[in-house]
């Protein structure tokens, strides 16, 4: 099977702004993935991201993203769709992830699948917890995570235990 990342990013320090290393840490609480999948709690990292992508066949980003909807409202984007909301952007983390796939494609190594699933958050400030409507909507991003691998043929399992896996 081929490499796949699945990326968690964002400040876990400024409340919905983590929700893709929260996201990240549900996953691998809730799910079992094959070795050949990697789950990575990229934080605020951007460019120094570039090691881990090398030799990626899939990526699957998750993150808070504006796009215009309702808090907590689940976004999906391909390909692409991704540096044309990254263009609005929230954070600076979303410059590090624009240039990173700038690079990437400059180098010859843009996965062949990208995918962003992210949440519409409500608040971008210092705090360690996410809004409610994040929070409440946490568990149907896993999810939607857990079903894009899967349409991926990835075979994920619901997790036995407390397993986290996140690098």
């Amino acid at each position: 099977m081929p490499a796949i990342l699945v990326l968690g990013l964002g400040n876990i320090i400024m409340r919905d702004e983590g929700l893709g290393v929260r996201a990240c840490e549900r996953l691998t609480q809730r799910y079992r993935v094959p070795d050949s999948v990697t789950v990575l709690d990229g934080g605020t990292l951007g460019l120094d991201l570039l090691p881990y992508l090398e030799g990626i066949a899939d990526l699957l980003i998750l993150d808070a993203i504006n796009a215009g909807h309702p808090p907590g409202a689940i976004v999906r984007l391909e390909n692409e769709q991704i540096p044309q909301i990254l263009a609005l952007k929230m954070s600076m983390h979303q410059v590090g992830l624009q240039e990173l796939l700038a690079v990437m494609a400059l180098r010859g190594h843009t996965p062949s699948r990208i995918v962003l699933l992210g949440m519409e958050p409500l608040l971008i400030e210092p705090g360690l917890d996410l809004s409610d409507p994040v929070l409440a909507n946490l568990d149907r991003l896993v999810e939607a995570v857990a079903a894009e691998l899967q349409s991926w043929g990835v075979p994920v399992s619901p997790a036995e235990g407390n397993t986290d896996l996140c690098m």
